[in-house]
């Protein structure tokens, strides 16, 4: 379906197109949203009255469920409706799902990212990205780069959106949830492929107000695994780091002719290859040996210079603590209440004295739809 199918299809269920299109994004990369969200889509007042027409709309008709917060005045509203969602062609969207609620201001981020360009064409399912680079692939005269098996599209960790507007740039959305940057440096690797291919493109990594402070390792990541080559002579001397590296080899045992200036090689090796690029190449390395240390494609990291790639690093000017939800018991929905008492009701009909009928123990807290 197209953007435009999308729209008109939630639309037919009564809501105007400017609330359709909000909800399309909604449903599309979150499943989770706030009022003042809709309020910066729709350029309206946050708790104005045609802000809170919508959230009361969709409340009355069962599309959403209001969430209690941390903050005793925020409400998350996770659109469930699983008709709704199939009407978008998207019944099976995990985000209609429960959400465990530490991933809760990870969605919000998500949303907030996608509506700093609400306009772009946004591929937002696995389908819909292979299909994207299977079809910018057969146009290209670029050779594509191969990325090794755990850093392909299909096993980036995270599925994050990838927006095209009208010039066909992709932009690329990564939220930064962690200070560290090991699962960026995989996202960027599970995209080598489709960045060799794309003419030209933006990375968009948004951070939240709390890591503020990483941003510059964020840039210092991009700089590493998409513009900084690694050269023929820098590759010979990281296979015979990480050979010896592997080997654990004595060198207090190496005592013959030449034995101080292997020391000393392995000495700046050690200097040279510390961090986390290099910590990240030599876990690869160890099951994919030399095919780990193939060069970026030139295409790639000759992009930012010739102007064809872009790189935004954006802090969200958003607190997103209030909005880390409470626990299912505490939701005030009477229809949540009623169905956790006629669960609880069923189990213990079925289970009484049975320990295999209870929930394990560390299973972890979720918001219910």
């Amino acid at each position: 379906m197209t953007t435009a199918e999308r729209v008109q299809a939630v639309v037919d269920y009564g809501f105007t197109e400017r609330e359709a299109r909000f909800l399309v994004l909604v449903m599309r990369h979150a499943g989770l949203c706030v009022k003042r969200q809709y309020a910066s889509f729709a350029g309206i007042a946050n708790g104005g009255d045609r802000c809170n027409a919508l959230f009361d709309k969709l409340t009355r008709r069962g599309f959403v469920v209001a969430v209690q917060c941390i903050h005793n005045r925020a409400r998350l509203f996770h659109v469930h409706h699983k008709p709704l969602y199939h009407a978008i062609g998207e019944g099976d969207s995990r985000y209609r799902r429960a959400v465990a609620p530490r991933a809760a201001a990870e969605r919000l981020m998500r949303l907030d990212a996608a509506l700093i360009s609400p306009d772009l064409d946004w591929l937002t399912t696995r389908p819909e990205q292979l299909a994207y680079l299977a079809e910018t692939t057969s146009r290209s005269s670029e050779p594509t780069a191969q990325p090794p098996a755990q850093d392909r599209i299909e096993a980036s960790p995270g599925m994050f959106p990838i927006g095209v507007d009208a010039t066909g740039r992709a932009v690329l959305v990564y939220v930064a949830t962690k200070p560290w940057t090991d699962d960026f440096r995989s996202f960027l690797g599970g995209h080598l492929r489709l960045l060799s291919v794309t003419r030209t493109w933006t990375l968009r990594v948004v951070f939240p107000p709390s890591l503020r402070r990483v941003v510059s390792d964020y840039r210092r990541a991009v700089y590493e695994e998409l513009e900084s080559r690694l050269d023929e002579q820098t590759i010979n001397d990281l296979l015979w780091y990480f050979f010896h590296t592997r080997r654990r080899t004595n060198w207090s045992e190496y005592r013959g002719v030449g034995s101080d200036a292997m020391k000393a090689r392995f000495a700046r090796c050690t200097k040279a290859f510390a961090g986390p690029r290099f910590a990240r190449l030599y876990r690869r390395w160890l099951t994919e040996e030399q095919a780990a240390l193939t060069p970026i494609p030139v295409v790639v990291s000759e992009a930012f210079a010739a102007g064809r790639a872009s790189l935004e690093c954006i802090v969200l000017p958003h607190d997103y603590e209030p909005f880390s939800p409470l626990l299912c018991g505490d939701h005030s929905s009477s229809r949540e209440r009623s169905r956790s008492v006629r669960s609880r009701s069923k189990q213990t009909a079925a289970g009484a004295g049975s320990s295999s009928a209870q929930e394990p123990a560390e299973a972890a807290p979720r918001i219910c739809d």
